[in-house]
């Protein structure tokens, strides 16, 4: 088990998608959700969302849909 990066959101974006994910039983995470956050350039910072490599594909069709 490794994990897969999904796409690059913005922050919002990405936390819903996190949260569509989770509600089809894909676990998913955002990483980098907090980065910059000092500078004030955390808005412009591409959130990560990260999946299982074996649900890739699924949460691929998931985002699409």
């Amino acid at each position: 088990m490794s994990l897969a990066e999904l796409g690059r959101f913005d922050r919002n974006e990405a936390h819903i998608i996190v949260g569509r994910l989770e509600s089809e039983g894909i676990p998913a995470i955002a990483f980098d959700g907090n980065a910059s956050i000092g500078d004030g350039s955390w808005l412009l910072v591409p959130v990560r969302v990260m999946v299982d490599d074996e649900d890739l594909d699924a949460a691929r069709a998931i985002i699409a849909a």
